[in-house]
């Protein structure tokens, strides 16, 4: 069996992202949770500094963590899964914009932080993460058209879905307004059954932060 570190199901995009890619390489893994009361998984929901602790997998004697760097695991003992494109092509443009979700749209995640309990109708978002949301619209959008959908890079979910599928979270939450097809990607990723599972997961989760769920 593996083992797979994470916190809040209901706060953490990151624990969701690692989580994901297990589920879709078809890892049997165990779930260990990381409380919220750690200094360390405080600051990383609250954006103050980011986490080496999760998400973390163990698997027999090999223990990694950070997102690409558990793909890149993942794909390489179960390469049959696709979490990664065969054409090398299509698979730079999904390294490319899964390091992009990885490394940017700090607006974004600032104003929209995650939080599955929650729902805003008609939420109001400021300029800056309006343009986080325009470009992720865009690499969606673009996506789709190259690769012919359903998914980001075609047929089936990768690594791409599983590191925008947070911001489906997000998007949902906050009732951020989308384009008919970028809509129906974001109602095809919350449908999926792992998703699923997560979301019940975290509507189940007892632990509240409180600086996370003030009204806006």
């Amino acid at each position: 069996m593996a083992t797979l570190t994470i916190s809040s199901k209901n706060y953490s995009s990151w624990s969701l992202r690692g989580w994901l890619l297990c589920k879709m390489a078809g890892l049997s893994f165990e779930e260990e949770r990381v409380p919220l009361d750690d200094p360390d998984i405080k600051a990383e929901l609250l954006l103050l500094s980011p986490s080496f602790l999760v998400p973390r997998l163990v698997h027999e004697d090999v223990t990694v963590w950070d997102t690409l760097a558990i793909a890149s695991f993942l794909h390489e003992v179960f390469p049959q899964a696709g979490l990664l494109p065969a054409d090398r092509a299509v698979r730079a443009h999904c390294l490319s914009i899964s390091g992009e979700m990885h490394s940017g749209f700090a607006n974004m995640r600032s104003a929209l932080p995650m939080n599955i309990k929650a729902h805003y109708p008609g939420f109001k978002v400021w300029a800056g993460a309006q343009a986080d949301i325009e470009r992720i619209a865009a690499i969606w959008r673009g996506c789709l058209t190259a690769h012919g959908g359903p998914y980001l890079m075609g047929a089936a979910p990768t690594l791409a879905d599983a590191m925008y599928a947070p911001v489906c979270s997000r998007f949902t939450t906050y009732d951020v307004k989308l384009g008919s097809e970028c809509e129906a990607y974001r109602a095809r990723i919350m449908s999926l059954p792992a998703m699923q599972e997560w979301i019940a997961g975290a509507l189940a989760e007892p632990e509240e932060l409180e600086e996370l769920d003030a009204e806006f």
